[in-house]
C-alpha cells in the first residue's frame, strides 16, 4: 500500500506519495493560490494527490490514506481546520470536502505536529519513543510525540521572560519572539547599530539586509559583537530546550528550520549551555540532533497520520 501525504502552505501546496517504511517515493507542489476561497485551494488539493497517484504508475486501490498537515488550529477528529493564519479556512471540514473527490480516509494534523512525527519514524528520532521538534522558522514550531503518539500544543508561546518583548499572539516574553529566525535577524540589526565597527556590516545580504546567517558567518570571521549576538541567541533556545527536557523527558530533541543549517556551530553551544540546567542534572539522557528530513518532513509526517 501507499500513503499520500499533503503538505498545506500559504505559498505552496506539496504533496508527495510515502510507502509502507515511512519513505518518500516522488513529490510536486502546486502554488496555493491563498487569494482564492478555501473550496478552490481544497480542489486543488485533491487534484494534486490523484495526479501524483497517477503520474507514479498507481491507482486509488494502491492508496491506503491521505494525510494532511495544516499550518493553524486543527481539530484532527473532525477533520476540521479552524483557523489558519494568511489562509481562508474558517471552521472548514477538509476531510468532508476531499472525500467529495477521493473516497479514501483522509486525517488531518498541524503542520509542526506533522514534522515532528516524520522525525520521530524516518529521520533524527527513528528508533525512539520519545522526542521533540522544534522549527526555527518566521516563528517557533514545535512538535511533541510521546510513546509514538503527537501531543497538541504551542511550543513557541511559552513565556521565556517574563514581562519580557511583546508577542504577536497578545502575551509579553514568549520563546518564539528570541528564539525565531526572525528575532534572530532583529538582534543581528539592533547590534549591528550599536557597533558601527562591526563585521555584522560586511556580512549582509547583497541587497544590503540582514539574514538568519550573518552573525553566525561574522562571529566566525572573529567579530566580537557578532559573538555575542550568537551567545545571546543560543541562550535563548537553550532555555526554552531545558523547559522542554523538565516537561517531556524526551530522548532526543530535534532542531529543525533554516537556522538549523548552522549545524554544530549551534547544536554544541546549546547543548553546552543546557548542561547543569535540567531536571535530570548529571545524566543527560537527552541528546540534540538536526532535523534531516528538510521540507520534506510535513509530506511524510502527513502520510503518515492514523485515526
Amino acid at each position: 500500500m501507499i500513503y499520500v501525504g499533503i503538505d498545506l502552505g500559504g505559498t505552496n501546496i506539496a504533496a508527495g506519495l510515502v510507502d509502507e517504511s515511512g519513505k518518500l517515493v516522488c513529490k510536486k507542489s502546486i502554488p496555493t493560490g491563498a487569494h482564492r476561497s478555501a473550496e478552490e485551494i481544497i480542489k486543488d488539493m485533491a487534484s494534486i494527490a490523484l495526479d501524483i497517484v497517477n503520474e507514479n504508475g498507481y491507482t486509488l486501490q494502491d492508496v491506503k490514506s491521505i494525510g494532511i498537515g495544516c499550518p493553524g488550529s486543527v481539530d484532527k477528529k473532525e477533520g476540521v481546520l479552524i483557523y489558519a493564519n494568511n489562509l481562508p479556512f474558517s471552521n472548514t471540514n477538509i476531510r468532508s470536502e476531499i472525500q467529495k473527490y477521493i473516497d479514501k480516509p483522509v486525517f488531518l494534523e498541524n503542520d509542526a505536529n506533522c514534522a515532528a512525527l516524520a522525525e520521530a519514524k524516518s529521520g533524527a528520532a527513528k528508533g525512539t519513543k520519545n522526542s521533540v521538534t522544534v522549527t526555527l522558522g518566521t516563528g517557533v514550531g514545535g512538535g511533541v510525540v510521546i510513546n509514538g503518539a503527537v501531543l497538541n500544543g504551542e511550543l513557541g508561546h511559552m513565556v521565556i521572560k517574563a514581562d519580557g518583548e511583546p508577542c504577536t499572539c497578545g502575551r509579553k516574553g514568549c520563546w518564539e519572539v528570541y528564539a525565531s529566525a526572525t528575532a534572530l535577524v532583529r538582534q543581528t540589526k539592533q547590534a549591528a547599530e550599536k557597533d558601527k565597527s562591526s563585521k555584522l556590516w560586511e556580512y549582509r545580504n547583497k541587497d544590503g539586509k540582514f539574514n538568519g546567517v550573518t552573525a553566525f558567518n561574522a562571529a566566525k570571521a572573529g567579530d566580537k559583537t557578532a559573538q555575542q549576538v550568537v551567545d545571546n541567541y543560543v541562550k535563548y533556545i537553550g532555555i526554552g530546550v531545558a523547559n522542554i527536557i523538565n516537561i517531556f523527558q524526551p530522548e532526543v530533541i530535534v532542531i529543525g528550520g533554516g537556522i538549523s543549517n548552522q549545524g554544530e556551530s549551534l547544536l554544541e553551544p546549546v547543548r553546552e549551555y543546557i548542561k547543569g540546567k535540567t531536571y535530570n542534572t548529571g545524566t543527560n539522557s537527552w541528546r540534540i540532533e538536526k532535523a534531516i528530513l528538510g521540507n520534506d518532513a510535513g509530506i511524510i509526517g502527513a502520510a503518515l497520520l492514523k485515526g
